[in-house]
């Protein structure tokens, strides 16, 4: 059949989305409940009309629940979308709208540098007093993106591929795309961009981590959020990205050349690179909600492609289950929103190279249909033992907003875990709070206790002190309180319960002696991390003390809240050194990154424990009572049991209190001596020498107030 210069054919159901064949391009899109479904063909991406607009015949052009045609003559770069018509019955679930473009869920790169108009897109009259049970008449596809044919096999990879790195060997940075480049003095020719992002390689390699992880990277509309800085009057952004509307394309605006379908190119160009520079690339990826909301959201793809199917449906169908407090829940466990979860993570992979995922609120990939928790969730066991996906870095957020939570619990058995109770222990300890040395104890180990029991390893816990959500390091140790005021819902967002301390004052402080202690604190704090046993994960900036003004939920903040300020970070230039040095440190010394947890001796008591505890007077701590000191003796031998390779042995000590202690120094072993590697409570360079001070640290050690000491034995 054709229309106009087009030549459209039946077509193959497979594969899903725009594949280019040798004379045109083949479309296929799953549809159960739809009865017509048209294919729009567009010249320009802010068309209003398409040059093709093809129903398709229910006979020659479905096969089961897919719809498909080919079309001759256009390849890639061709620009379409989808219409799909059926019952308007919200109130059992459907709410199919013919005057609404629709995204195609496989879609590999969206047209559009613009302010999404989701007044148009929404399915219903907002001016119809019957609400979400109106219907629209406008038709929206001159203010909506369009999906773009790509070909995926002329970029050069130039032998590329993921690195999968032992996660047991990994420093994982968390950053966003634009917060890395875009602040104060970023000094990147292409600021807020993937190419950015290339520019700052040589920083991240001199820092030393060795794995990217981003925030959403997936196509999201950046202009959703409706509320406006109540100070400045400037309307406020979804800047995190947790909003996802194409989970196959990667973000046009993060381009520097502004979303014509070299987006995809630019992403894969730094992955490229990074690889290149020995850092893996993982992603945050949001498969518990789309960016389409609830019931009063626009309707842009999976929506008015067939709602019931993909969401989790209310008992009352014209609601959405909401376990992710965004306003709808995807409908993970069913078998098409697996099948297209599996396909999207393979095309990361495999199209992308990336080498991880991190899910966001991931506990709703465990609840079936009617969000129920489940114990073997399918997804969740499918994406661990797919074969694909079998070397690549699956982590959970291992709860979600309808109450489940599972740190240390996680189905699926290889998964790794965001460990926030690593998160808080750490931060509560060293807070000063009474009676967190036990807990401090068992975090700094690997988190046995939730993670030995179901035959994980320590690598498992992704143990973190700050993370995008929350307080960054330097404001962890500047405010009390959240003060989220300039997000416009009057500081009633974000969490309450920081475990943070301002030391006197709150906010920034000219008091010599309050700074000087927060400096400490930094230290303190990325020391512990870095030292633990478990996979670290720093927040990006906390190495030269990034602040985001006491603002711990800047979600919206497109701007320099959420920007890194280079220059100011010249001002942390010691804690900047001090922070690679740990990294370098860490990587350099496998009692850090043991495979396996501590026994606390070997079975025929032998050998010296390899973890011993001990009070600052040198007893076995009591860890009942145990209070803001404690302080531990690792054997070195064997630390890295799969290369058969022995390290030193270390001595450290925390003092969490206000006033100095004395600690007494357990005995070296035989024929070694301690020598001072790390002691927060000194200046740079001394805070950190990582081939030991010169001079004999055996007998006593005075560790001052709010400092902790690192001493190794690894010769005479």
């Amino acid at each position: 059949m054709s229309r106009g210069s087009y030549h459209v054919s039946p077509g193959s159901p497979r594969p899903f989305g725009a594949s280019i064949t040798q004379d045109g391009v083949n479309f296929a899109v799953f549809s159960r409940n739809a009865t017509s479904i048209r294919l729009c063909v567009f010249e320009r991406p802010e068309d209003g009309a398409p040059v093709l607009d093809f129903r398709l015949d229910p006979v020659q052009n479905r096969t089961g629940d897919i719809w498909h045609a080919h079309v001759a003559g256009i390849g890639s770069g061709s620009l379409y979308a989808w219409r799909a018509d059926g019952p308007y019955l919200p109130e059992l679930g459907y709410r199919f709208n013919p005057n609404k473009l629709l995204i195609d869920p496989y879609a590999k790169a969206l047209t559009g540098d613009f302010i999404w108009d989701v007044a148009a897109a929404r399915a219903y009259d907002p001016a119809d007093p019957r609400g979400d049970l109106s219907f629209s008449l406008v038709d929206d596809a001159a203010v909506m993106p369009k999906c773009i044919v790509l070909d995926d096999e002329r970029f050069d990879w130039k032998g590329d591929r993921p690195l999968n790195l032992p996660l047991r060997h990994c420093v994982i940075y968390e950053a966003h795309v634009r917060g890395l480049t875009m602040g104060r003095g970023a000094g990147v020719e292409h600021p807020g961009t993937y190419l950015g992002v290339v520019e700052k390689i040589p920083y991240l390699k001199k820092l030393g981590i060795t794995s990217l992880e981003l925030l959403p990277v997936q196509e999201f509309d950046e202009f959703e959020n409706e509320l406006r800085n109540p100070f400045t009057g400037e309307r406020l952004a979804q800047y995190w990205g947790y909003s996802t509307l194409a989970f196959f394309a990667p973000k046009g605006r993060y381009a520097s050349s502004r979303a014509d379908g070299s987006q995809v190119d630019e992403f894969k160009t730094m992955v490229r690179e990074l690889h290149a520079a020995g850092i893996e690339v993982i992603l945050d990826v949001v498969f518990n909600h789309s960016g389409e909301g609830g019931e009063f959201g626009p309707t842009v793809s999976f929506r008015g492609l067939d709602n019931a199917i993909w969401y989790m449906l209310d008992d009352s169908p014209r609601h959405y289950k909401n376990f992710s407090g965004c306003g709808n829940t995807l409908n993970c466990n069913h078998p098409v929103v697996r099948n297209f979860i599996l396909d999207c993570l393979h095309y990361w992979v495999v199209d992308m190279h990336v080498d991880g995922f991190r899910f966001d609120l991931g506990s709703i990939l465990g609840r079936d249909q009617r969000g129920r928790m489940l114990e073997n969730p399918p997804v969740i066991e499918q994406i661990a033992e797919d074969p694909i996906l079998r070397h690549t870095k699956i982590i959970a957020e291992a709860w979600d907003a309808g109450g489940a939570y599972q740190v240390g619990g996680f189905p699926g058995g290889r998964w790794a875990e965001w460990n926030d109770r690593y998160r808080d222990d750490v931060r509560r300890f060293w807070r000063g709070d009474e009676r967190t040395v036990a807990a401090l104890a068992t975090r700094l180990t690997g988190s046995s206790d939730l993670y030995l029991r179901d035959g994980r390893k320590p690598f498992h816990s992704i143990n973190y002190v700050t993370s995008h959500d929350g307080f960054t390091l330097r404001d962890l140790v500047s405010y009390n309180g959240k003060h989220n005021d300039a997000n416009g819902e009057g500081n009633g967002d974000g969490h309450n319960s920081n475990f943070s301390f301002n030391f006197g004052f709150e906010g920034p402080s000219t008091d010599p002696a309050i700074e000087g202690v927060r400096d400490r604190m930094c230290r303190n704090y990325l020391a512990t991390l870095l030292l633990s046993i478990g996979t670290p994960m720093m927040l990006g900036g906390d190495e030269f003390g990034r602040t985001q003004h006491g603002n711990n939920n800047a979600y919206c903040q497109n701007n320099d809240i959420s920007w890194y300020d280079w220059e100011a970070a010249a001002g942390h230039a010691g804690l900047l050194e001090f922070s690679a040095k740990l990294i370098a440190f860490r990587k350099e010394h496998p009692a850090f990154r043991r495979p396996e947890f501590f026994t606390g001796g070997d079975a025929n008591f032998n050998a010296l424990p390899d973890i011993a505890w001990f009070t600052p007077d040198g007893a076995p701590p009591d860890w009942a009572r145990a209070d803001k000191t404690v302080a531990a003796r690792i054997d070195g031998s064997r630390a890295d049991i799969v290369a058969d390779r022995d390290d030193c042995d270390f001595f450290v000590m925390f003092n969490a209190s206000a006033n100095d202690v004395e600690f007494s120094v357990a005995r070296p072993p035989l024929g070694r001596v301690w020598r001072r590697v790390l002691d927060t409570a000194l200046a740079a360079p001394d805070d950190l020498v990582p081939d030991g001070a010169p001079g004999a640290c055996d007998g006593r050690y005075l560790v001052r107030a709010r400092s902790m000491v690192l001493l190794a034995s690894c010769g005479a």
